[in-house]
């Protein structure tokens, strides 16, 4: 399945797009759509500390704008976004 993980905020920094795209297994979980993310950013930005402290302290919405938990299951090609705190909360 394809996610499209729509940027806000700070992860903005994440990508020259608004968005990244992640290949995911069938009936994934945020948590692990977090982790898809924290490899992305060890690949692409040598494992930078304060984008994996920006990826692990977001909220995460799913297509309908309802924040969703880490044990959100993601069972089709959806859009998924990335709220990250604003002013460090």
């Amino acid at each position: 399945m394809k996610v499209k993980l729509e940027l806000y905020g700070a992860s903005r920094d994440l990508s020259k797009k608004s968005f990244i795209e992640f290949n995911i297994e069938g009936k994934s979980s945020i948590k692990d759509l977090k982790k898809k993310i924290i490899n992305y950013v060890d690949s692409n930005f040598k494992g930078n500390n304060n984008f994996k402290k920006i990826v692990e302290a977001s909220a995460f919405c799913s297509e309908d704008n309802n924040i969703v938990s880490d044990n959100y299951i993601i069972n089709k090609d959806q859009k998924i976004g990335i709220i990250p705190p604003i002013g460090g909360g």
